[in-house]
């Protein structure tokens, strides 16, 4: 296997090993997590969605003349936004958003305060207020009344709340009975219960809250959604609140409110055309009146009774050219009538009817796209002003389309005057040729002929409002509704899965992240990896961290550690095969203190003696003296007495250890005000050549390198160096002064310990049943 993948699989190995070891704090917070998430769905107040679909509907006569579309793309501002990006405007207008606030009484909210949080009731509100004032003065007010009802008859009200859930013990509050009229300084009200609902029992507090009416409108303006396909009509509302019914209400009623707002825009086209014919048949009435006078006048003075007779001498050509006459004349009067109109209504708001029979389609459609164009400016007028360039474009489009009517209108007279005379020039050719005829029959067919021209112009006007009335109330709205407003039954937040799931995310992120950042800032050595980077010495093995409070191993023992000091026993025993002296020396020394060096000499003192070996344990830290209290034994003199007072012998300073023959020990006895100079001397010499003569092996705990120069004066006297690395304990940095030691050989024989690691899964020391350990209550015998 190539290194470098041998060495990514390592890193991966340790770095989970890393975290399987901190499986306890990973497991906190991630409990901690699930349960900050179990209290923000518990304790959120939920908001759901409510949807409805629409389809705006097109006009079928809505297509546009190539010189209108034309006229309609000049200027800054082209025609590039369709019907729909258009209703969707007006839908999400304040004038119709604030009819849905108003009619629906948005801006009084009611709130039923529980233990932790409030719940807003729409339908059926515990309580009802009722207003003396005027809606103007309503739309404005911003309070909020706290209510604390005492009984079905009685309740207790405050406008200020100091506390998170109401409390009036603190604040000024009135008592009052429902029903009765209330002063306040926006004016009077009453409260009536409504008994039998949700926060209506003794003992509720119900919040009111009430709002300015163009601050609720604001609010539903970002909140109201709208969204549509640019290849359909079809428009889809959405509005997300917390009360499941109000959501569905504000949306259906804004559908409501934008038709009735289409059907008024269509109606006013619908009554300008009645007025236009109504006044035309006042005209009409009057002139068809005077004919008739006058035709009843010229019978009376002409006696002309037989007039039925007389009709068969008229030519039928005569017929046909008299019918042509009369269209022909039709169509100059509605002409003229609408031209006077024109001039009449010559501002950008007026209408203009849409068919009043003139036989010719450009002008009905250029009135109608007039129309349309009239609508929309007024429209944006409501919120706007004259100098909106939008509006600015639409007054030059409509003053052009006017121009262009009139200029229609005139071509289309003239052209129809032209036939007039021509058709009169034939009639009176015609007439001609009836030589027969008495001239005042001639006359009074003249009067009968402006009669039947009259009396059929006023027949249409009379069909023509009559199709007006009826039109007068079949408007139909301009929004098809697909689907009325429905509520979803599960909230779109909070969303309980989706916390739960981040909550997990985050519980496991945040440990990750802390042990990562921990392992990655930690300079400490961990393991025997980093002890094999930082020195070259020889490794001898590595002491596990007890997980009980005895610190000495025994002769009878399964632990770990035990397990541990029996391999660093057999270790040492192979790094010294070449020492030919019956008894081998071994120092114990560190970097600096606290590194378990005391405890490291004393056990593998301990170990080499449980093997019936001869052990004595030499200790020279006669700075920081610790073996006394590993060992529980009381010296009072020691090596430092031996070096002082010639007159001591070995014997004098050595104890034997209890309940062990083979392990003696030389305590360090008195601490000297000057312990370097006191182990220079000649008598450390004479002891270690005194022992080494009894004992099979000598365990010197000395002082730690790093910190004083004591060990180094005694050096000579080892045939084997353990250097002690306390792991989770020592910065890396600090072992150049291991490394150096080795490099320079100043320390014989060197081996490094690595003292207090830690256990992994799957690995560790022990091996076989040990007799004496107790089985778990989970575990079959």
């Amino acid at each position: 296997m190539p290194q470098n993948t041998q060495n990514t699989k390592e890193s991966i190995i340790k770095a989970v090993e890393l975290y399987l070891s901190k499986w306890k704090f990973i497991l906190l917070c991630l409990i901690i997590a699930i349960g900050i998430a179990y209290v923000k769905v518990r304790y959120s107040t939920f908001e759901y969605q409510a949807n409805a679909t629409i389809k705006i509907k097109e006009d079928e006569n809505s297509q546009k003349l190539s010189e209108i579309s034309s006229l309609q793309n000049y200027g800054l501002f082209s025609n590039n936004f369709t019907n729909v990006t258009d209703e969707i405007e007006i839908i999400k207008s304040r004038s119709i958003i604030s009819q849905v606030v108003q009619d629906l009484n948005l801006n009084i909210s009611y709130y039923v305060s529980g233990k932790v949080k409030e719940e807003e009731v729409y339908l059926n509100p515990p309580v009802n207020i009722n207003f003396f004032v005027e809606d103007s003065i309503i739309n404005h007010i911003n309070t909020n009344l706290y209510i604390k009802i005492i009984s079905s008859e009685k309740f207790e009200m405050s406008t200020t709340n100091t506390m998170k859930v109401l409390e009036f013990d603190s604040g000024v509050t009135t008592s009052h009975n429902f029903g009765e009229k209330v002063t306040s300084s926006f004016g009077d009200f009453i409260l009536t219960p409504n008994t039998n609902t949700y926060g209506s029992t003794p003992g509720s507090l119900v919040e009111i809250h009430i709002r300015p009416v163009h601050s609720v409108v604001e609010s539903y303006l970002g909140k109201i959604k709208l969204a549509s396909d640019p290849t359909s009509n079809v428009v889809k509302l959405s509005l997300t609140e917390a009360n499941k019914e109000k959501a569905r209400l504000i949306l259906n009623k804004l559908i409501e409110k934008y038709n009735e707002d289409v059907i008024n825009d269509k109606e006013q086209i619908v009554k300008a055309t009645s007025d236009f014919i109504n006044n035309r048949l006042n005209v009409v009435s009057n002139e068809l009146e005077q004919v008739d006078f006058t035709a009843e006048n010229l019978q009376k003075n002409n006696r002309l009774t037989a007039l039925s007779s007389q009709a068969n001498i008229f030519l039928e050509s005569e017929k046909i050219n008299e019918e042509k006459i009369i269209n022909t004349s039709n169509q100059i009067q509605l002409i003229d009538y609408m031209s006077d109109h024109l001039s009449e209504n010559n501002s950008n708001s007026d209408l203009l009817p849409p068919d009043v029979g003139i036989a010719d389609s450009d002008v009905s459609q250029i009135t109608k796209i007039h129309n349309e164009l009239v609508l929309k400016r007024n429209r944006i007028l409501k919120n706007s002003s004259e100098k909106n360039p939008v509006v600015i474009n639409l007054n030059n489009e409509i003053m052009a389309l006017k121009a262009n009517l009139q200029q229609s209108l005139s071509n289309i007279r003239s052209a129809n005057k032209i036939t007039l005379d021509n058709l009169n020039q034939e009639d009176s050719r015609i007439r001609g040729q009836i030589y027969s005829a008495p001239g005042k029959e001639r006359q009074f067919r003249d009067i009968k002929r402006q009669q039947d021209i009259k009396e059929s112009l006023y027949l249409y006007l009379l069909e023509k409002r009559e199709e007006t009335a009826i039109t007068l109330g079949m408007s139909s709205p301009n929004a098809k509704i697909i689907d009325y407003a429905y509520t979803l039954d599960s909230p779109i937040s909070p969303k309980p899965k989706v916390i739960y799931l981040a909550a997990i995310l985050l519980g496991l992120l945040v440990p990750f992240s802390v042990i990562y950042t921990r392992d990655l800032l930690n300079n400490t050595i961990q393991d025997k990896d980093d002890v094999l980077k930082a020195v070259s010495a020889p490794f001898i093995g590595d002491i596990p961290k007890s997980n009980t409070k005895s610190k000495l191993i025994k002769k009878i023992d399964y632990s770990p550690k035990a397990e541990a000091f029996r391999i660093i026993r057999t270790n040492a025993h192979f790094l010294l095969q070449d020492i030919e002296t019956e008894c081998k020396t071994i120092f114990v020394t560190s970097t600096t203190s606290q590194e378990g060096k005391s405890h490291t000499s004393i056990n593998l003192a301990s170990s080499f003696s449980f093997s019936e070996k001869k052990t004595l344990i030499v200790e020279t830290d006669i700075r920081v003296p610790r073996v006394n209290d590993y060992l529980n034994i009381k010296g009072d003199v020691g090596l430092t007495n031996y070096i002082s007072d010639k007159s001591l012998k070995v014997e004098d300073v050595t104890i034997k250890v209890k309940d062990n023959p083979f392990l003696d020990v030389i305590p360090s006895g008195a601490i000297p005000p000057n312990p370097a100079e006191l182990l220079m001397s000649d008598r450390l010499k004479h002891l270690f050549d005194t022992v080494k003569k009894k004992y099979d092996y000598i365990i010197v705990d000395t002082a730690a390198v790093g910190l004083v120069t004591d060990t180094l004066l005694i050096s000579k006297f080892a045939d084997m160096f353990i250097y002690v690395v306390s792991a989770n304990n020592i910065d890396k940095r600090q072992l150049h002064i291991a490394q150096t030691m080795y490099t320079e050989k100043r320390l014989p024989n060197m081996a490094v310990l690595l003292n207090g690691t830690l256990h992994k899964r799957g690995y560790g020391y022990g091996y076989g049943n040990n007799p004496n350990r107790k089985k778990k209550w989970y575990q079959f015998k």
